[in-house]
């Protein structure tokens, strides 16, 4: 035999082994998939491992998969309406000794625009405060790491005696035909890239979901946050530009249908760069100067967008009315306060400088066709007492100013509604039950709490508790939600870059439950999703559902909803109503029969 043949012979030979393993433990998959049943876990065998080592599950979208989380179900079956996304997860227990390379995707989902993102793990040191067990996530298992970010890439290595899991998100078109489809994720296991497939039944309703009406969410966003994680320069640099659209592109994508406008920089500490889109220039003590090229360039980006409702900062500063707003104009290089911090709420000063700005941001709005589009506040979060009378005096001025201008506030306290100081209250959700008993329409908000029973989106929160967000809404006729943190990447009030994948409380533990402050972590190139940004995102959608079947908040099918605290927390709830919503005749006929279902059944 030739040196040659030799050569080509052993290839062969190595060839066929490499086969003959893969193909063995492939069989050796089907065999205890077989022996186990199809509704338990796929049992895998490595190589030439004596026994199975690495478990494969199928799971919802509202059940954490941790690293300690023990194999679940391979079997799944998801029932989706048109125009629809629908979330599940795939999941790998390696119960080897040594770490386990994995990789995966999803199949024949081609038109549902499919994508499968790997579940990241990121430090939670401590549960959050005033709540009891029964109201958390991950019992024994946090504090510890929880899984949180989302990443696009799905390869990755799984440690000894850890799960993992991929979350695997469909989007299905309107016009998708009804009916049975017969998905399937594929992981690719181990160093030879062994293939294991998981079944997944999809069930698409003939159910067409409408576009959400008349019910604004909003979230702030912190622009500085931006140029200091990214390191770009503030509103001259295009790449801050491109990130800050990708952020709001996000945003729109996950329900928030009305965009806040940094006109003014919100925050009582001092910047070096603060975000305040508006130039303001002051040729001569007193005398002001408006440019809004930035402020104009930033709406035209969010038209493109999508939105068509706009957010505007606070003409006085927030807890108290004390303090004007912190201002600033240039100066050479550097940003220069326009008045001292400490400057009287109705000082000469201020009113001297809304004369001047009152009527040219009027005129802006109506050039940009916006007015009628937009919302506008006073002053964030006043209290009692003394609060109260601040803010009386501090709308007294701005109807004198601009009467045009209807003002909503995060203020509980039900005096600011009953005595009609605002157009709008947004009470914390905790406050909003006095609101309702008064008969006072209003927004909800949360920011840093409640904890306990009451509704939150924490790292702890169980996923079925958020989800259920959009139904409470619903419920109890919330008329708009707001929410404080998009992106706070930086410590409270600090001009300090925190690192959100090692701590997601702004370095504000006990006082900022982790989770607070952000909704989306920064990727190397634009915004990485969380895993409750995601559920919350289909709590909106859950909304979308009740009012497109145009089912009654008095509807029967709610009833199980109380307040804001007492409410059903887990999936099995959730699922059955969706069911019963989704499988109903095309009439759209369920619950209580003697529920109206008309638009004006619609909170």
């Amino acid at each position: 035999m030739t040196d040659c043949a030799k050569v080509s012979s052993a290839m062969v030979r190595v060839f066929l082994a490499a086969t003959t393993q893969a193909c063995l433990a492939l069989i050796a998959i089907n065999v205890a998939t077989a022996a186990h049943g199809a509704d338990k876990a796929v049992q895998a065998t490595i190589g030439d491992e004596p026994k199975p080592t690495v478990q494969l599950w199928l799971e919802s979208s509202l059940q954490r998969v941790f690293p300690q989380t023990k194999a679940g179900s391979a079997k799944l079956e998801l029932l989706a309406a048109r125009n629809s996304t629908i979330s599940f997860q795939a999941c790998v227990r390696n119960e080897r000794v040594n770490a386990l390379r994995l990789d995966g995707k999803i199949e024949d989902a081609n038109d549902l625009k499919a994508q499968t993102r790997l579940v990241g793990l990121v430090p939670m040191p401590h549960l959050t405060p005033g709540t009891e067990p029964a109201e958390l996530d991950g019992g024994g298992m946090l504090p510890g790491l929880v899984p949180d970010p989302l990443y696009p890439d799905a390869k990755t290595l799984i440690g000894p005696q850890e799960s993992r899991s991929y979350w695997i998100t469909l989007h299905i078109p309107a016009d998708a035909e009804p009916g049975v489809r017969e998905l399937k994720f594929k992981f690719f296991v181990g160093d030879l890239r062994q293939e294991v497939e998981l079944p997944v039944k999809l069930e698409i309703s003939p159910f067409v979901i409408k576009p959400r009406e008349n019910f604004p969410v909003t979230h702030w966003w912190r622009g500085e946050a931006t140029w200091d994680y990214y390191k770009t320069g503030m509103f001259e640099d295009q790449r801050w530009w491109d990130l800050t659209r990708d952020q709001m592109q996000n945003m729109y994508d996950h329900g928030s249908n009305v965009v806040y406008v940094p006109m003014f920089f919100n925050r009582r500490e001092t910047f070096k760069r603060p975000c305040q889109l508006l130039i303001i220039n002051e040729p001569e003590p007193g005398k002001y100067e408006f440019d809004w090229t930035n402020v104009k360039r930033f709406i035209d980006m969010c038209k493109e967008i999508g939105f068509k409702e706009f957010e505007w900062p606070h003409m006085w500063i927030y807890w108290g009315v004390e303090n004007p707003m912190r201002l600033y104009k240039k100066v050479g290089d550097e940003y220069v306060m326009l008045w001292p911090p400490d400057t009287k709420a109705l000082s000469d000063a201020y009113i001297t400088f809304l004369k001047q700005f009152l009527p040219s941001f009027r005129q802006f709005l109506v050039d940009e066709k916006i007015q009628t589009g937009s919302y506008f506040h006073l002053s964030d979060e006043p209290g009692e007492g003394r609060h109260v009378e601040n803010y009386k005096a501090a709308r007294k001025v701005l109807k004198e100013l601009a009467p045009w201008m209807k003002v909503m506030d995060a203020l509980s306290d039900i005096q600011y509604g009953k005595q009609g100081l605002t157009d709008m209250p947004i009470p914390i959700v905790s406050a909003a039950q006095a609101y309702i008993d008064a008969g006072i329409p209003h927004w909800v908000y949360y920011c840093c709490g409640p904890t306990g029973p009451w509704l939150n989106r924490f790292m702890d929160t169980p996923l079925a508790k958020i989800r259920m967000s959009g139904w409470l809404f619903y419920k109890l006729r919330a008329q708009g939600f707001l929410h404080w943190g998009f992106n706070y990447w930086h410590a409270i009030e600090q001009e300090r870059l925190i690192d959100p994948f090692t701590d997601a409380s702004s370095d504000s533990w006990p006082g900022i439950p982790y989770g607070d402050p952000f909704m989306i972590y920064p990727g190397k190139d634009g915004p990485i999703d969380s895993i409750r940004w995601e559920v919350f995102a289909e709590s909106l959608q859950d909304y979308a559902i009740l009012q497109t079947a145009g089912i009654s908040p008095e509807d029967a099918l709610l009833e199980d909803i109380k307040t804001y605290a007492e409410f059903p927390k887990n999936k099995d709830w959730i699922e059955a109503k969706l069911e019963q919503i989704l499988r109903a005749p095309a009439s759209n006929g369920v619950g209580d029969s003697s529920a109206t279902k008309s638009a004006s059944a619609s909170p």
